[in-house]
């Protein structure tokens, strides 16, 4: 597996990826209708302000991840590649990446795969919060905000 940051190139492999994987995470939140491609949740939520890592197996990108210096803002893995480390080394990846000391992220909640994986890196849930969803403020969320020390 290889990870690399991301290039222009790749942003067709993202939204591949990230259509089929938000599909996954708002059907276990209870949130289909709330789906927007990366075509259009990419500007909404400026994707391109964050730093964006992509892990390549078997030649093509299977998964990405979008941070700040402390902030996990998105991580994505194609669904035919699930639970075969990805997401575990782009998150090794990122982490390497962030100075911070306290580093930040939200879950929607309902997506326990997600939380559990965030707490083999040390993250804690510290607080739910309820509002509106980013990029699609018509939905009301609640999710999971996690830290990391």
């Amino acid at each position: 597996m290889l990870i690399r940051k991301y290039q222009k190139q790749d942003f067709a492999s993202l939204c591949s990826i990230h259509d089929a994987a938000r599909m996954q995470e708002l059907r276990a939140a209870d949130l289909v209708d709330a789906f927007l491609p990366l075509k259009i949740a990419a500007e909404r939520e400026d994707l391109f302000s964050y730093q964006i890592l992509v892990a390549e197996k078997a030649g093509k990108v299977r998964g990405f991840i979008a941070f700040t210096e402390d902030e996990i803002a998105w991580l994505y893995v194609d669904p035919d590649f699930q639970k075969q480390g990805i997401a575990s080394e782009l998150i090794r990846h990122a982490l390497k990446e962030m100075p911070a000391d306290k580093i930040y992220l939200e879950v929607l909640k309902g997506n326990e795969n997600a939380k559990r994986l965030y707490e083999q890196f040390g993250f804690k849930t510290i607080q739910e919060e309820s509002g509106k969803m980013p990029g699609n403020e018509a939905f009301a969320v609640t999710v999971w905000l996690m830290q990391r020390n």
